[in-house]
Formats: structure tokens, sequence, C-alpha cells
């Protein structure tokens, strides 16, 4: 008797994010410039020309991705217009990774600043459509630490009319 499936694969998580993308080869080629990802898998569409899925792993997370398919409705950000949702990602020197993502064609939508919950933090938004934070923890705070640093970075920001 085969041994029973793991629910959750080796090598994944319970969440893993799964993109659409217009050009899955280029947006892997990205990935793996900006992001160090190992292909894991790759399997094509019968013609061999779309990706209808990849596996990637980035760190010791995974993230699957697929060329866009309107037929099925499946469509990547740049169809709609953009997107709400950010991938996070916590490394070990956002700096180095931040810099080798805006070098591999990210644009960058929010600089990487010291914020005032205890990250090294920045956003891109990737050749795709995708927004990814990047962040590097670099201090433990308390909620009352937090909240006092928040309140601080508030009252130096322009007031909206």
């Amino acid at each position: 008797m085969a041994e029973k499936a793991k629910p959750v694969p080796d090598g994944f998580h319970t969440l893993t994010p799964h993109l659409t993308v217009r050009d899955a080869e280029k947006a892997i080629d990205f990935y793996q410039k900006a992001f160090g990802a190992e292909v894991r898998g790759k399997n094509h569409a019968p013609d061999g020309k779309k990706i209808i899925h990849a596996s990637l792993k980035i760190g010791d997370s995974m993230l699957m991705l697929n060329d866009e398919f309107p037929e099925w409705g499946t469509v990547a950000p740049s169809a709609t217009g953009g997107t709400g949702i950010a991938i996070h990602v916590y490394v070990d020197n956002v700096d180095t990774i931040f810099d080798r993502a805006v070098s591999a064609g990210a644009t960058v939508k929010m600089p990487l600043m010291d914020a005032f919950w205890g990250d090294r933090y920045g956003q891109i938004v990737d050749p795709f459509g995708h927004k990814w934070s990047l962040a590097t923890h670099v201090r433990d705070m308390t909620q009352e630490e937090m909240r006092k640093e928040q309140e601080a970075a508030f009252a130096h920001m322009p007031k909206s009319a």
C-alpha cells in the first residue's frame, strides 16, 4: 500500500502565494535575479508556449505562478489596473535584496526606511505588477513603544485635506 501523502507537501507552508503574470518565463528570470529564486518545477500548456504552473523556492518559502489565461478568467494585475495585495518577505539584509530587485527591473514604490515598528522596510513593484514589501527586522519593540513611535512618525507627515 502506498504511503499516505502529506496534507502540506515538503517545502511548503500553510500559506503559499500564487501569482498570475503576463510572461511567466520572464517573471521566473526576474525572481531568480531579484530574490535568488530556485525553480522547483515548471509545467507548460499543451502548445508549449505558456506556463500553466511553476513552483519557485525563495529562501524557506515557495511561490507558485502561471501565465495569464483570460479564457479561464485568470489575468495578471496589469489587466485589471493593479492589485491590493503585497507579498511580504523578511530577509537577512534588506538593503542588498532591495537594490538587487531594483537592478533586476523592479520599480521603487516606497524607499527603504527604518520603520516605526522595528523593521528596515521598503516596497517595490515587480515588472509584472505585483507589490512586494521587503524587510529586515532590526528592533524588538513592545506595543507601547511601537505606539509612541507611530505617533511621532505620523506627527511629521503632511496633513491631508
